[in-house]
């Protein structure tokens, strides 16, 4: 007898058959399309027809039963495969289904996302069944199973174990290990790491690497041991030096990394032509830089550097399915695909004006189809945060001799402090600030300065770090101490204050973590905050990714950790926290 769920995907799969020899009608017919053939790079003429959430027929035919199908006439349009994002992170202030939602109205309509926040926030049962009910969204969304936390969080090798990673990479929804930030230590000799990688390879899965600037023999050595992509390449002579030892490559433009259009003007100009191991990402933008859209925005760039649009259409559809094994599923206009498609008025116009997504219209000319969130956070225990802690003078003291100095939104060094910092308030003439991190449970805390911030802000705090514990910068800590008191009692946020005034506030609603509302809204609070910042000294262009990224100890050379400070390259705690 056949299980419960193997019957009803043979139903399906006689149902899609009956489709095709006209006994069942079709759910939507896209009549009269010019659609790409991403098989043999053509631009052939079709219909389409779709039944349920899948393309069932792709050809010249029309259905023989059309009663309650949808035929859309699509003379003089063009249709694409819906567009893959390989490398998400579903969590920059945004929640996943947020992102999702707003990246398919733009023709995104495939996630491969980072599971960090569903290992740190949920017990692995819990995790896997918020999975299952992502899989419920008219979007297709796939995960990584990390093998660390890119920080060194105080439990650390509680979530992850070998039990449990291997519990991970054996579900069918994860398609890649990684990506692998801690390739130091498995160079180094971890073993168990090792092994790790090759369980995940054995399940026919793929390793996500995080090797910025990595040499030809690093990344050999990393090839051998189970490295097979890797998204860092920063100039056009890394994406060859990764090409040339087999590795796909995924090409970044990000809102701290926008590098994919000089990475193709060179490619190009060397002409250029093996692009079937290419892949393009936006590698976990914040809000603002993502408002119009994800990959779509990454192909109007490829397009104009001069990529052929076929090929550019592959490296957003079809490069990405096939290197995940995936290319049955997803990435093509054929039968028995998944129905993600995109509606264009132009060949080379890769932004859709109608978006279909598991056969459900997404947007439909032009206007987005609104529909309700399905996601039951509160199912979760994924609400306001709780910080059971209160404020003491003692944790203001400030007296440290080596301060972090920002180098670039993301890169910070260490500096010997010349100031006197057991003072109230600094003065605007000088570039240091406070900083301050006080873990969530308020157990320890972690007091030095900072150069690059801010010359003149009274406070920004921050409860979304990357080790969820509370970030506060600022030039007074009065204001201090008011930024980290309102961000308590929202429950978790962003609250910036001036002269003890709050000047803006984003609560973060889902664990201190991750907006709930709209796509809308996170993004003109971002556009704000950043002018604000700016307006205060701010030196760079992405502040949110900035406070993300002080306590990720996975970039050089300094960093804010539960542990202490931390010389990253050395592994080495400077300055240890203080007790609380």
């Amino acid at each position: 007898m056949l299980e419960h769920g193997q019957f009803w995907r043979n139903k399906a799969l006689r149902e899609h058959v009956a489709v095709v020899d006209g006994k069942i009608a079709p759910t939507i017919v896209l009549e009269n399309c010019t659609y790409l053939n991403v098989f043999t790079k053509k631009w052939l003429k079709a219909n389409v027809w779709i039944y349920q959430d899948r393309i069932v027929y792709v050809g010249d035919r029309m259905p023989e039963k059309t009663e309650g199908t949808e035929i859309m006439e699509c003379t003089g349009q063009y249709v694409v495969p819906g567009y893959v994002e390989p490398h998400a992170h579903p969590v920059q202030l945004y929640n996943p289904e947020m992102f999702a939602r707003h990246a398919a109205t733009y023709g995104t309509t495939t996630f491969i996302n980072d599971n960090l926040f569903l290992l740190k926030l949920l017990e692995k049962k819990q995790a896997f069944q918020l999975m299952d009910d992502f899989n419920q969204l008219p979007v297709s969304m796939f995960w990584w199973g990390r093998f660390d936390s890119q920080s060194m969080l105080a439990n650390e090798e509680a979530i992850f174990n070998t039990a449990d990673i291997l519990d991970w990479i054996h579900h069918p929804s994860v398609v890649q290990g990684g990506e692998l930030t801690s390739w130091p230590e498995l160079l180094a000799g971890d073993d168990r790491l090792l092994y790790w990688i090759q369980e995940t390879k054995k399940q026919r899965k793929k390793i996500e690497g995080h090797f910025p600037g990595a040499s030809k023999d690093t990344l050999t050595r990393l090839k051998l041991l189970g490295a097979t992509a890797d998204h860092e390449s920063m100039t056009k002579e890394e994406v060859m030096r990764r090409l040339e030892l087999g590795y796909h490559a995924a090409l970044r433009h990000s809102s701290i990394r926008p590098d994919l259009a000089a990475i193709l003007e060179e490619l190009i100009d060397d002409e250029f032509a093996a692009y079937d191991q290419l892949m393009f990402t936006t590698d976990g933008s914040t809000p603002s830089f993502i408002e119009n859209g994800v990959i779509n925005q990454c192909l109007d760039i490829a397009m104009g550097a001069g990529v052929p649009l076929e090929e550019a259409y592959r490296m957003a559809s079809y490069n990405v399915a096939a290197y995940y094994d995936m290319d049955h599923l997803l990435g093509s206009i054929a039968p028995g695909r998944i129905a993600h498609l995109n509606i264009l008025y132009e060949k080379d116009d890769p932004n859709p004006f109608s978006v279909l997504a598991k056969g459900e219209w997404i947007k439909k000319d032009g206007v987005p189809i609104e529909k309700e969130n399905q996601i039951d956070w509160e199912k979760y225990g994924l609400e306001k945060a709780v910080f059971d802690w209160e404020l003491t003078e003692d944790d203001f003291q400030f007296s440290i001799p080596v301060g972090i100095k920002m180098i670039n939104d993301v890169i910070t060094k260490p500096y010997a402090v010349e100031i006197d910092i057991t003072t109230d308030e600094l003065s605007e003439e000088s570039p240091d600030a406070f900083l301050m991190m006080i873990d969530r449970e308020g157990k320890w805390c972690v007091n030095t300065v900072i150069q690059g911030f801010t010359d003149r802000l009274g406070a920004i705090c921050s409860s979304f770090t990357t080790t969820d514990d509370v970030l506060v910068i600022g030039k007074k800590k009065t204001d201090m101490k008011r930024a980290m008191e309102r961000m308590k009692e929202i429950g978790g946020g962003i609250v910036i204050v001036h002269e003890g005034e709050i000047l803006m506030e984003l609560p973060l609603h889902l664990h201190g973590q991750m907006y709930h509302g709209t796509m809308e809204e996170l993004i003109e609070w971002e556009k704000s905050c950043i002018q604000l910042l700016k307006e205060a000294g701010y030196q760079f262009e992405d502040p949110v990714f900035n406070l993300l990224f002080l306590s990720s100890t996975h970039l050089p050379y300094i960093r804010i950790s539960p542990m202490g400070i931390i010389d990253v390259l050395k592994r080495e705690v400077i300055v240890p926290a203080n007790m609380r």
